[in-house]
């Protein structure tokens, strides 16, 4: 019975970091940082909507650690055929940036 908690609680985890996900901060933090010059929530702009991340990440173990260094360490990305650097999030705080991470993996 007690392996049969530990499953149950650990199946839930997922759902109890998405509901501790602050949206307002995450987006306020991602406002700052000018992410939506390139991004928007449901609309493709030069970069892929969050909505289009959330799909191609969701579900999958490494998400966070991906996301967490896409938008921390500034990759190359390719924008019409243009090379040119990721522009970090503008926080060293890894909690804030976790928290947009999850904002934009539960959409």
């Amino acid at each position: 019975m007690k392996k049969l908690s530990i499953i149950i609680a650990a199946a839930l985890l997922p759902l109890t970091a998405n509901a501790a996900v602050d949206a307002d901060a995450a987006q306020a933090l991602m406002k700052k940082s000018d992410c939506f010059k390139c991004h928007a929530i449901d609309k493709k702009k030069d970069g892929p909507s969050y909505k289009e991340v959330s799909k191609k990440y969701k579900g999958k173990a490494d998400a966070e650690d991906k996301l967490f260094k896409h938008v921390t360490m500034k990759p190359m990305i390719e924008i019409d055929g243009k090379k040119e650097e990721h522009k970090a999030i503008k926080s060293t705080d890894k909690a804030e940036v976790t928290n947009a991470i999850h904002w934009i993996l539960s959409l």
